[in-house]
């Protein structure tokens, strides 16, 4: 038997294995109903809304599938003293039957969400156009074991990552510093562990997070390409909760600790094993993440040998304490801190002596915040926060052949205050405004002693903001509009900027809708690479901020970079009835004032410093049909992105480095009681690359390389699995026990293709390789 045929084998004895232990369930035991209830979402295409406390400690048997919705809702009724209000057919409200529904005081408004279970539990769709993930009811997608934020991020249309990391995601068709990460408002400039491979937020204490891909509102400035706004529990809790799990990378812990009726602490923190145990994944994540690195790339010769010996980890800590003042004053802080560290040590014998020299990489990411909310009356609140994030970047590398030591470090200071008000005119119109200050410092540093070089540029800008939106819901829910603008204004730069802001949603022949998304963006921070070996050639990438300098001062080496600034509008039509959901996106988006040292060229264009934009024209394309225990989705994406450079080729158009031009997946789910399960499989064409001229590849020491990205790669094939299994020893406490196994037929997919030459004038092809089979476990215990 092949080795494929083994794998299919493994897989099968795999899947047969769990179905056998579901199998042997004891259906009548009683569960939690926090639990049942997220099995029901699924089964019967609704959404459940409560508050956390109105069904803590219930339980009740699974009832029949058999039943019909009505059925359902009396029979938990029944069973848990509960009243079940059904609302439009698809949401159900729960409350305490004592409530008093009638009082004006007591309503629940529930969320403007017209999908449910987009892919899986925990996915909706809002009618804002925002995608909406709740990590304590996610249901599994392929491949992963735990809800691992950016990597969920991945599975919507319209958004990959063409090297398989966190920190290169790109949202049609633009590149990772062109997303606005947010956690509880503050930004974020350090998204992975691992250098990319993992997300550097815990999803455990994260209770929502918020993806726009257009139609933002307002009050988000930066993030020309998207918004992935995360947010931590707002609410205190009358209970401790906690959970602590191991996996086959990291160990992890989060706790909530009711500290009083007013007063809560949550922490969560999470280390890696990577420097203590050798794993199949560590081992696959090494080869993938350090390959064409410093760490990995041979530079020995025949009478230098050089030997390395590394140590990697990575760790997280983030908390959060809730103040309830009083009914109408809450007080928040934030705390994160996220870190990554890698260093080795280089030993040869160099004209028969023997050295040995430490080279190092750390990243930093830390950020504190202090947030203030008052609810004025039932129409009117306001909030004020204030928060600093910290980003640092170092590195050393010394090089032993060459007795020479590079030091290079990239700082970002980032301090902002917001001030938000919110008024409700009824329950059809909502006001939000609000005024933002923000102050960024960046740093870059390079320090060279062979020969000897020193380069140290820093700069700030301040921005001021005023925002403003108006939200109109109509009466029988079928129409939502919201529209708005913003108002930047950058003193040094001496710019002021409108961006208009809409986001139209309607209701037709009871099961369609149209969605129509529109929005008017800038940033002033961007991400470059000067050379592709910086940072130890793993983290290569830079934050710089926008100037006003409009050439190249040769004193410093700085350049010219621009504000980036983007126009989109977009328009869908969703299809949802029966659980079945088709649904088509169109859309347009230009984006101006990128440069050429952003887009990480590896060829005639590598070391130019010019500026210019992309303009992107795509479909996003999804089919999603719900069984009573199986999901399954086919999405298809269709984008064509050119470059405009009016200094480069000619200033003709030419494809993007991320031209993905169709990206295609098919997968689906799995839930049986306790069990989850989920296949998927993952295909798109690949990306663009410039060849040499054939019979012409060397001239003056230089490669001639034909017109930008005339190549492209193959096409990449992935496909994934993932099992859970939960386990019920009470009402409180849960374990949940995880596989997966990431690319199983282990397709050496090429991600990344570039050319080098050598004092021979010779050229070598380089080729990065994405993850080969990668396999995982998890266990997790939940009390």
């Amino acid at each position: 038997m092949n080795s494929k045929g083994i794998i299919y084998l493994f897989i099968s004895l795999f899947f047969l294995n769990f179905t056998s232990i579901i199998a042997q369930t004891v259906q009548e035991e009683k569960q939690p109903l926090a639990v049942i209830l997220k099995d029901l979402e699924t089964n019967y295409n609704i959404s459940f809304s409560y508050a956390d406390e109105t069904v803590q400690d219930k339980l009740v048997v699974l009832p029949s599938p058999d039943l019909t919705l009505q059925e359902l809702l009396n029979y938990l009724k029944t069973s848990t003293q509960l009243e079940f209000e059904l609302l439009d057919n698809r949401f159900v409200v729960i409350r305490t039957i004592n409530l008093q529904t009638s009082s004006p005081n007591t309503v629940e408004h529930l969320p403007e969400i017209f999908i449910t279970n987009y892919l899986t539990t925990g996915i909706t769709k809002t009618k804002t156009g925002a995608i909406n993930i709740k990590t304590e009811s996610f249901g599994i997608l392929p491949g992963l074991i735990e809800p691992d934020i950016l990597q969920t991020v991945q599975a919507l249309p319209g958004i990959l990552s063409v090297d398989e990391t966190v920190s290169n995601i790109n949202v049609r068709g633009g590149t990772h510093d062109q997303n606005l990460i947010l956690l509880d408002g503050i930004k974020m400039y350090q998204s992975g562990h691992f250098f990319g491979l993992i997300s550097a937020y815990n999803p455990y204490l994260t209770e929502q997070v918020n993806i726009y891909k257009n139609g933002t509102s307002a009050q988000f400035g930066d993030g020309v390409s998207s918004i992935i706004d995360m947010q931590l529990s707002n609410t205190i809790n009358d209970t401790f909760s906690a959970g602590i799990g191991l996996n086959l990378i990291n160990v992890d812990g989060f706790a909530k600790i009711p500290i009083s009726k007013k007063l809560e602490l949550q922490v969560s923190t999470r280390r890696s094993l990577t420097d203590l145990v050798i794993t199949p994944t560590y081992d696959q994540y090494f080869k993938r993440i350090f390959q064409d690195s410093d760490l990995t790339n041979n530079q020995s010769n025949d009478n230098n040998a050089i030997s390395k010996n590394e140590r990697f980890y990575f760790y997280d800590v983030m908390t959060k304490l809730l103040y309830d003042i009083s009914e109408k004053d809450k007080l928040r802080f934030n705390f994160l801190n996220i870190y990554n560290n890698l260093d080795y040590e280089e030993q040869s014998r160099v004209n028969d002596v023997d050295e040995a020299l430490n080279s190092k990489l750390t990243q930093h990411n830390l950020a504190a915040g202090i947030s203030y909310t008052r609810d004025w009356n039932n129409k009117i609140s306001t909030n004020a926060q204030v928060y600093l994030s910290n980003y640092d970047l170092d590195a050393t590398n010394f090089d032993i052949l060459n007795n020479q030591r590079l030091i290079q470090e990239n700082e970002v200071y980032d301090t902002a205050i917001k001030l938000d008000f919110d008024y409700t005119f009824s329950n059809y119109f909502k006001l939000k405004s609000g005024y933002q200050f923000f102050e960024t410092g960046i740093s870059n540093l390079e320090d060279v002693n062979n020969p000897e070089f020193r380069s140290y540029i820093k700069e700030v800008t301040r921005s001021h903001s005023v925002f403003s939106e108006i939200e109109f819901i109509s009466e029988n829910r079928n129409t939502h509009l919201k529209f708005g603008g913003r108002l930047n204004q950058i003193k040094k730069l001496d710019k002021t900027l409108i961006e208009p802001r809409l986001s139209f949603n309607q209701r037709f022949l009871d099961f369609f809708r149209f969605e129509l998304l529109g929005e008017f963006k800038s940033q002033t921070t961007s991400q470059i690479i000067d050379l592709q070996n910086d940072f130890l050639g793993v983290e290569k990438r830079r934050w710089v901020l926008s100037n006003n300098k409009d050439e190249l001062d040769t004193a410093n080496g700085e350049t010219h970079i621009p504000i980036i600034k983007s126009k989109q509008i977009s328009g869908g039509i969703h299809f949802n009835k029966n659980k079945l959901l088709v649904s088509a996106e169109a859309y347009i988006k230009d984006v101006k004032g990128i440069t050429a040292r952003s887009q990480g060229f590896q060829n005639q264009y590598q070391f130019v410093n010019a500026n210019g934009g992309y303009l992107v024209r795509g479909v996003d394309f999804l089919i999603n049909k719900q069984f009573t225990k199986f999901s399954s989705w086919f999405s298809y994406s269709y984008s064509k992105n050119d470059y405009t450079f009016e200094e480069l080729n000619n200033g003709e158009s030419f494809p993007n480095n991320v031209d993905i031009r169709h990206s295609l997946t098919f997968a689906g789910t799995y839930n049986y009681n306790n069990f989850k399960l989920a296949l998927g499989l993952n295909w798109h064409s690949g990306k663009p690359f410039t060849t040499p001229e054939v019979g012409n590849e060397v001239s003056n020491g230089n490669i001639n390389y034909n017109s930008p990205n005339n190549a492209n790669l193959d096409d990449y094939l992935r496909l994934d699995s993932s099992a859970t299994y939960t386990f019920h020893f009470n009402d409180k406490t849960r374990a949940i026990v995880g596989a997966s196994l990431w690319n199983i037929l282990n397709k050496k997919n090429v991600t990344n293709t570039y050319y080098t030459i050598n004092s021979d004038e010779e050229i070598t092809k380089v080729e990065n390789l994405s993850l080969g089979i990668t396999p995982n476990v998890s266990l997790r215990l939940h009390f």
